[in-house]
């Protein structure tokens, strides 16, 4: 039984622990990944939100060791049963599955410092998604940013303004302080587009090597 990646580029990949059954996380394999799961032994998936090819564990080092793969009947979804190094989830969580709709009531984990692994701007960055999703009784100044486009647009043109005056007038305290604000508020305005920071990474990356005036050039700026 062989994929048809042309009816189907993106298949859904299921990771389940191999010893215990748990379900850990789904996320999606293109060709590529697909195959670099099968001769490297490690987990690879592809990113929807960041366009890009991913091996689980790359930045945390929480890498997914493939014991078996598995394809469902149609042979368009994947069941791959692995040994999970770490956590799976980018919580900080063992299980991406811990949020029970059925039962109401709020499941209380210890809470895990996830920025050391996967650095202030990513944890943030997903915060603030968790804002957005959240319901409309749950209030608080992310959430209102995202829900009034016009008030998140003139706080990122105010805190650069502020940011810009820092740099010329102020100390470096204050410098940092501005720079802090629009960093968060640029997140929040990256969020509302679902785009993430590893897609501005990027950018930058490809843009490394280039001078300024080439890469205006370029874009014709």
């Amino acid at each position: 039984m062989t994929i048809d990646w042309n009816k189907t580029p993106l298949i859904p990949a299921i990771a389940q622990d191999a010893e215990n059954g748990e379900m850990l996380m789904l996320a999606y394999m293109n060709e590529e990944a697909y195959r670099l799961t099968l001769s490297t032994g490690f987990a690879h998936y592809f990113s929807r939100s960041r366009q890009r090819l991913w091996k689980k564990g790359e930045s945390s080092g929480h890498t997914q060791e493939v014991i078996d793969v598995i394809l469902d009947c149609d042979a368009d979804t994947v069941l791959l049963k692995i040994k999970q190094n770490g956590v799976a989830c980018h919580t900080g969580r063992r299980s991406c599955f811990f949020t029970s709709v059925t039962q109401e009531k709020e499941i209380l984990d210890a809470e895990i410092d996830t920025t050391a692994t996967y650095g202030i701007v990513d944890t943030l960055y997903h915060t603030i998604l968790e804002r957005k999703n959240a319901s409309e009784d749950q209030k608080s100044w992310t959430k209102k940013l995202l829900d009034n486009p016009d008030l998140l647009q003139s706080k990122i043109r105010e805190e650069a303004d502020e940011l810009a005056t820092a740099i010329e007038k102020e100390s470096d305290e204050q410098v940092i302080y501005e720079a802090a604000d629009l960093l968060y508020h640029a997140l929040v305005g990256l969020a509302s587009r679902d785009v993430t920071p590893d897609r501005v990474k990027q950018e930058l990356g490809r843009r490394f090597g280039t001078s300024g005036i080439e890469e205006k050039e370029g874009r014709g700026a």
